[in-house]
């Protein structure tokens, strides 16, 4: 039944109360932001990984890295299942499996298991992005689509934030393997919440869905033409290959190699250098919504993507290759993460590119684009520093001069170079559905 079909029941008046709307998706929510914090959280831990694992540049940016594996893997899968079974299942799965992966890479006695812990928690916890976006699609209006999906990077950043400063403080105080076991309990937990309380439309709860789509249209499609109708539409190759570069830049720097590149380079301790990555994940957070709306307000996508696109690449230029002292540097991150949330931008825009039945399908694929920035360009980075390490070692841990950083961090900006000239050949949606 379409919520609205309730006998006497107004379909304008019976809409869902937001406090109710927002919990729902709150829920999935949680789980992204448990996602963010698991996939940001090496990067206050690599002199530990490094030394008890025994591990290169390259091995711990494949560590990482094997959280995207799964990740991207996982995303075509996961945005058909989730328009064909919904997103309730999908978020309880995920989150139990996620507690396992999590708890493997807390106990793991071998670099192999911990990249097994890392693999099982980047397939479990891939379901929550799109999930997300398919509860939005039924729970929110049309028009608040663009600030659920920014709202989402907010709290997966909130997640990273909390692998930032507050990590490395308990990692000092208890040791990173129990701080990892207490993270998957509270996984464990929300799964069981999620199964409670999320519902896949508001017609489940006795209210009117705001779906615009027909209910259920998918169930006669099959999986493999599904995604191939997907691919047959040119913004969605586009809007996936996008952010490879600015995304995958942020979560390259902020997520891996930004904190020992701060305390190898400009000498800062642990908790400061993670504290400045975290602000650079803060503004990026805060640029998501925000450009997502403004979009919706001008009406049309593409020139603030674009500009957004511009400015990012201004500020990692000179980030990257100018001999900035640390506080200019800092201060050119809050732009230039700010700056890069303009893949929320396109996250709407492919919803509004594909007919409404396979907005699950195409968020699936369109979120391959970040994921794959990482995948990437963290083991890439990571190479690079092997190819220019001088030799220096401490504690087990090799250390990184700055013409190495340098020379790795170049590969963020080629991929963001390649990354703006793809996004000039975007078809312009101008804020409404494109197809039937």
């Amino acid at each position: 039944m379409v919520g609205g079909d309730f006998p006497g029941v107004s379909n304008q008046k019976n809409f869902p109360p937001a406090v109710l709307a927002w919990s729902v998706w709150g829920l999935g929510a949680l789980l992204y932001l448990i996602a963010f914090y698991l996939r940001v959280a090496p990067a206050v831990i690599t002199e530990q990984l490094m030394t008890e694992f025994a591990i290169t540049g390259a091995a711990l940016g494949n560590l990482s890295a094997f959280y995207f594996y799964s990740y991207v893997a996982m995303q075509i899968p996961t945005g058909m299942i989730a328009d064909r079974w919904g997103p309730r299942r999908l978020l309880t799965a995920g989150a139990g499996v996620a507690a396992l992966g999590t708890a493997l890479f807390a106990f793991a006695p071998t670099i192999f298991w911990a990249n097994m812990g890392r693999l099982l928690i980047g397939a479990s916890v891939a379901v929550a992005f799109v999930s997300m976006l398919k509860l939005a699609s039924h729970w929110f209006a049309p028009k608040q689509y663009a600030l659920a999906s920014g709202m989402a990077l907010l709290m997966g950043v909130v997640g990273g934030v909390v692998a930032g400063v507050p990590l490395r403080f308990l990692v000092e105080a208890f040791g990173w393997r129990p701080v990892m076991g207490v993270s998957a309990a509270l996984t464990a937990v929300l799964c069981v919440v999620t199964w409670l309380r999320v519902r896949d439309d508001p017609s489940e709860r006795g209210y009117a869905s705001h779906f615009q789509g027909e209910h259920g249209a998918h169930g006669g499609t099959s999986v493999l033409r599904g995604l191939m109708e997907v691919l047959s539409y040119r913004n969605v190759w586009i809007l996936t290959a996008v952010p490879i570069g600015f995304s995958g830049a942020v979560l390259t720097f902020a997520g891996l190699w930004g904190v020992p590149f701060l305390r190898q380079v400009h000498g800062l301790d642990a908790k400061t250098a993670a504290l400045i990555t975290s602000t650079l994940l803060v503004a990026w957070a805060l640029g998501g919504p925000l450009l997502g709306s403004w979009s919706e307000r001008i009406g049309m996508r593409k020139p603030l993507y674009l500009i957004a696109s511009g400015v990012a690449m201004l500020g990692w230029s000179a980030i990257i290759f100018l001999p900035l002292p640390l506080w200019a540097m800092v201060a050119l991150l809050i732009p230039t993460g700010f700056a890069s949330g303009n893949i929320i931008i396109g996250f709407a825009w492919a919803k509004e590119s594909v007919p409404l039945r396979l907005v699950g399908t195409a968020s699936g694929v369109c979120n391959m684009g970040p994921l794959m920035g990482g995948m990437f360009l963290q083991p890439a980075v990571g190479w690079m520093l092997d190819q220019r390490w001088n030799g220096a070692v401490d504690a087990g841990a090799r250390l990184y001069d700055a013409a190495a950083y340098r020379a790795g961090f170049t590969l963020m900006f080629a991929a963001m170079a390649i990354a703006g000239i793809i996004l000039i050949f975007a078809r312009e949606s101008y804020c409404r559905q494109m197809h039937e």
